[in-house]
């Protein structure tokens, strides 16, 4: 077997070298079985077997739009390389990142990667992952050792050309065994996973014809020297207009072969499917959507058992009878209604949310009060707003003396998620001015964007996932920073339609867009009006100064 086995010189010399030791071993040694069971792993590592890719970009492309729905900048880039691999012999495998909420396809998007490109598909779930050796394997001292986690899936693959994906790569842990994150170092980077050698082979392994692909829900718990080596694609998530079309194509027929039943027995109404999407789950993925509509056909699957004949139609209007109340309502125009609460957007790992804030006042010296559980950074937002409101208060048509003869308190509802972030602040700021001038904001605009002491705004990130969230919410009208306009280019016209943006480069334009009634544009006159009540202000102090002389 040994002979019949094309490996590198290395593998191959390491393999004499122990089949040497295993005959003049005793079967009865108690290395015999640990030099025999090192020996076996060698020979089932696939060093030189790869499977031949499929390079017609036709029959790829038709296999991607088969097994997912739009994504098309992830299919877009799986073209690309076999358009490469086509053109070129054997390109570096890219190392790819999907990163974005739950239940939008990432994992299932690699299994469809693997049946377009003809490769072997390998999943290892790194969640929870906390001791290196599970990606370098044990050192043959050790008793019960064995290869690492990479090696195991290319033996499981049985080529060393395999679509590996990666899962949950943003949950690895780290103890006093090591850190795995580290150990992914070499196998990520291009330049080096050529060479990568398992502790337990102990000899180089080419992995530069894999085809990695990882996937998160949140960056900021990935190193960043880990990051940095993968080619990050964000997936947003889906509108309702492309879950009614999933939702018909996939998940329907899906769900009606896994509960026995057929398009005889139910029907779904698009507008079935819409309220279902709307009223009874708040997400940008699709898993709830399903198991909503798998509690559905449970209960008709049911009355089938029983001995009902016909076809069920499932109406709108006959959706509690069959999951109860709707889960969900539209709180937006609700919220906004009274002066003091504006509607702001925010990302979490589960997508984009919207959020309400909310600002009271009662008798008192001019204090702030937070409440919300609110992280440090979004405190400090508040802070900045509170301040440069005060500030500037005679600019801004607000009483002064409010600042004196009242305290102020802002609360973010859902007190028991934590929250933080700079993106607050400019709703933070408009739900302040909104009580103080009793003018309300309005209830069809939500608005994101970092605010500073100069009262300038600042850009802000995850602009994909807050759009999507603001839409499926009702939400007509965005404001976001004037810096993140270039942006609004990787987000698509199924998602833009329907919505008008707004765009600020600070708060007055902020105020002008979300509150009723308009603050005037400093113009020059009154600004050398400012300058000439300056001179003549420093010009009595001065006089004072002489006379005291």
């Amino acid at each position: 077997r040994l002979a019949k086995t094309k490996m590198p010189q290395r593998a191959r010399q390491a393999a004499d070298r122990e089949l040497g030791r295993l005959r003049r071993m005793s079967p009865n040694s108690a290395e015999y079985t640990v030099s025999r069971t090192y020996l076996e792993w060698l020979l089932d590592v696939p060093w030189e077997v790869s499977t031949k890719d499929v390079l017609n970009l036709r029959k790829a492309q038709r296999i991607l739009d088969e097994d997912h729905y739009d994504l098309e900048k992830v299919k877009d880039r799986v073209l690309e390389f076999l358009a490469v691999r086509k053109l070129t012999e054997g390109p570096r495998g890219p190392i790819l990142c999907f990163a974005g909420p739950p239940g939008v396809g990432k994992t299932s998007l690699g299994q469809s990667i693997a049946r377009a490109m003809g490769r072997k598909f390998v999943r290892m779930s790194l969640g929870g992952v906390r001791d290196e050796a599970e990606i370098r394997g044990h050192r043959r001292t050790y008793i019960g050792a064995l290869p690492g986690r990479i090696v195991q899936g290319l033996k499981t693959a049985g080529s060393n050309n395999p679509v590996f994906m990666l899962d949950e790569v943003d949950k690895l842990g780290a103890d006093f065994r090591g850190d795995p994150s580290a150990a992914l170092l070499e196998v990520l980077d291009p330049e080096q996973n050529h060479s990568f050698e398992d502790h337990y082979l102990d000899v180089p392994l080419d992995l530069s014809r894999v085809l990695f692909i990882a996937t998160a829900n949140m960056l900021e718990t990935i190193p960043r020297p880990l990051l940095d080596r993968m080619e990050l694609i964000r997936i947003a998530g889906y509108t309702l207009d492309q879950k009614l079309a999933i939702a018909k194509k996939y998940l329907i027929p899906r769900t009606l072969k896994n509960n026995g039943l057929t398009r005889r027995n139910v029907v779904f109404q698009d507008g079935t499917i819409q309220r279902i999407a709307l009223d009874y789950t708040r997400e940008v993925g699709l898993r709830n959507l399903e198991r909503e509509l798998s509690s559905v056909a449970r209960k008709v699957a049911r009355k089938v058992a029983e001995g009902h004949r016909g076809r069920e139609v499932i109406e709108p209007e006959s959706l509690e009878a069959y999951l109860g109340p709707s889960k969900f309502t539209n709180e937006v125009a609700l919220r906004t209604a009274s002066p003091g609460v504006a509607t702001g957007m925010a990302w979490t790992e589960l997508g984009g949310d919207i959020l309400f804030i909310e600002a009271t006042s009662m008798p008192g010296k001019g204090n702030l009060k937070l409440t919300g559980q609110l992280g440090q950074v979004m405190v400090e937002s508040a802070q900045a707003a509170f301040s440069y409101l005060h500030a500037n208060c005679k600019r801004l048509r607000i009483a002064e003396g409010l600042f004196q003869k009242h305290d102020f308190h802002i609360h973010v509802p859902s007190g028991a998620v934590p929250k933080d972030g700079p993106s607050a602040g400019v709703t933070m700021a408009t739900a302040l001015y909104s009580l103080m001038t009793g003018r309300p904001v309005r209830h069809d605009l939500a608005m994101t964007g970092e605010i500073t002491l100069r009262g300038q705004v600042l850009q802000i990130g995850g602009l994909k996932e807050k759009v999507l969230a603001a839409k499926l919410a009702g939400v007509t009208h965005i404001l976001i920073p004037k810096r993140n306009q270039k942006d609004l280019v990787e987000i698509s016209e199924t998602v833009r339609e329907g919505l008008t943006f707004e765009f600020a480069e600070n708060l007055e334009d902020v105020i002008r867009a979300a509150v009723d009634g308009r603050i005037k544009r400093p113009s020059a006159q009154s600004k050398s009006r400012g300058g000439v009540k300056a001179k003549s202000t420093r010009a009595k102090i001065a006089r004072r100064g002489s006379r005291r002389g």
